[in-house]
């Protein structure tokens, strides 16, 4: 079983097809911890309105949150971009899974920190709602041209390269994105009072201080280009866990055979 006090996850897209759901599932289903936060885009509605997209293994992913809710974890899903039609329901509890537009967390060592999307910071997708889209649009497209790179790697025994990681780190505009992406939640979590912000949204996992604002920018990364989650251990020290390394070191393989039929959502809930 994989133990901590408190779970971050954000980005795993369920309903788009590059999603890692198989290993997002097989993490939950060794996870035991406190809280676990859903940070946004957990869900990812733009793509299922262009493309009805739910395996199996997204099922899965549902049932097993529903269980760790019963079993007294504490679950708070904060909506993102891609899953904004549940804000409105903030507030709302359900089947053991608290909604909310934002949280603050109590670290287990005092500090508090705020748990957002960061979409609300990103001018991209609040002045520009198209463009955001069409950059949604590419990212499917350039998810399905990793695939058939990762299958080939695969069968010569290398590992997986992701396309969108390396290309944040070569182009200059992503960079200056990225970090003013940060900036401006350091700024935010320091506007409040907070000793800390725990974001998703722009898929790059990191934790960092920013010594101008005093406080703590934390990204919990995706399951589309890697795997990860941020965690907090018993003494309030934040990690980023690479899970997909996490799991082959027990050694997890995701199952070939695994059925790709669509199921319906609410079947998923009632099995819950």
């Amino acid at each position: 079983m994989f133990h901590y006090r408190t779970v971050f996850v954000s980005d795993v897209h369920l309903g788009f097809r590059g999603a890692r759901a198989e290993e997002f599932a097989a993490f939950l289903k060794r996870l035991q911890c406190e809280r676990l936060y859903l940070v946004g885009d957990i869900v990812d509605m733009w793509a299922l309105r262009q493309r009805w997209t739910w395996p199996a293994t997204h099922n899965q992913v549902v049932r097993r949150l529903l269980k760790l809710a019963k079993r007294g974890t504490v679950i708070t899903y904060v909506p993102g971009n891609h899953d904004e039609s549940l804000r409105p329901y903030a507030g709302i509890d359900l089947a053991g899974i608290r909604v909310a537009r934002q949280a603050v967390h109590a670290m287990a060592d005092g500090r508090q920190f705020l748990v957002s999307h960061g979409d609300e910071y990103d001018l991209v997708v609040q002045n520009s709602r198209l463009l955001s889209l069409i950059g949604t649009w590419a990212y499917d497209r350039l998810v399905g041209l990793n695939s058939l790179v990762d299958g080939a790697r695969g069968i010569v025994g290398l590992p997986r390269w992701s396309f969108s990681a390396a290309i944040k780190k070569r182009v200059k505009g992503a960079c200056t994105f990225i970090s003013r992406f940060e900036d401006a939640l350091a700024a935010e979590a320091r506007r409040r009072g907070l000793d800390g912000v725990v974001c998703g949204h722009i898929h790059d996992p990191r934790i960092a201080r920013h010594e101008a604002t005093g406080t703590t920018y934390a990204n919990c990364g995706d399951w589309i280009e890697r795997a990860t989650a941020l965690v907090e251990h018993a003494n309030g020290t934040l990690e980023i866990v690479d899970v997909a390394a996490l799991l082959a070191s027990i050694g997890w393989e995701a199952d070939p055979a695994e059925p790709q039929e669509a199921i319906d959502l609410q079947e998923a809930a009632a099995h819950g």
